[in-house]
């Protein structure tokens, strides 16, 4: 099974990110277009181990499936050496940055959002992260049987 998952608040906390950096540099109203800061992200708790768990399953194929920041063209490149640091190498080959997530072929989609960047026309089934189904980790591995 093809699984995307996305990065932002998904993988790693941005919306934490961004209210922190907000509330120390009021004037900046795009943290996110600052150079360096999606290199700073902090991972969700169980984000890195799930995934590399789904990397080694012979049930799943994992993708992460990232939309790029318009406000931050280093983004792209800022993203690609995250995945890096915190997934190892093996997920570079691994790694999507597109705009429109409905073009995409799979089985799953994991995304905080459910509709905005194409997550509503995605043919699979979408585990909408952070609502009150799905709010963590612990219950997308549940989701994916990956406990037990």
């Amino acid at each position: 099974m093809i699984i995307y998952i996305d990065m932002d608040d998904v993988l790693c906390d941005f919306s934490g990110a961004k209210a922190s950096a907000i509330a120390e540099h009021p004037g900046i109203a795009f943290p996110q277009s600052q150079y360096g800061f999606y290199l700073k992200l902090s991972p969700l708790k169980g984000a890195v181990e799930t995934v590399l768990e789904l990397y080694r399953s012979d049930k799943y194929t994992p993708y992460i499936l990232t939309a790029p920041s318009t406000m931050n063209p280093f983004s792209y490149t800022e993203k690609r050496v995250w995945i890096e640091d915190k997934l190892g190498f093996c997920f570079i080959d691994r790694l999507i940055i597109c705009s429109h997530k409905g073009l995409l072929k799979g089985d799953i989609l994991i995304d905080d959002n459910n509709s905005g960047r194409g997550q509503e026309y995605f043919d699979g089934k979408l585990i909408h992260f952070g609502t009150n189904h799905y709010p963590d980790w612990a219950s997308v591995r549940r989701e994916l049987k990956l406990d037990g």
